[in-house]
């Protein structure tokens, strides 16, 4: 079976590689694009095919919430998935309404992320 093909919506670029290099060594997940602006994550979105998405809320320019908003709205079969500094309730339940499958804090839930990404990816697609 092929890996699972993530894209990464996230502003810091240490952060970006620092998940690129996890996800591919321990989870089986191949990363297939990044973005750090919300209309270079909608573009990039609307122009290639991933399965996983793994979106910050703060970006450089624009949020989080427009990308996962714009990637539900195409309806491509695309898990979404949050991974922010900022995973108050109230945001997670404003990620979950729009599609989110789960919301994960930086600081706490990285391990648990991987996880999680790692049951995606033996999923069958």
């Amino acid at each position: 079976m092929a890996n699972l093909r993530a894209f990464i919506v996230e502003d810091s670029p240490i952060v970006a590689l620092s998940l690129t290099l996890v996800l591919q060594e321990l989870a089986s997940i191949d990363v297939v694009g990044t973005a750090a602006e919300e209309a270079e994550a909608v573009q990039w979105l609307e122009q290639h095919v991933c399965d996983l998405a793994i979106i910050d809320i703060f970006l450089r320019h624009g949020t989080g919430l427009q990308v996962l908003a714009a990637a539900t709205a195409q309806n491509r079969g695309i898990q979404l998935i949050v991974l922010t500094d900022y995973a108050t309730p109230e945001m997670r339940r404003r990620c979950l309404a729009l599609g989110a499958l789960r919301v994960f804090d930086k600081a706490d839930d990285i391990e648990a992320m991987v996880l999680f990404c790692e049951e995606l990816a033996r999923l069958p697609r």
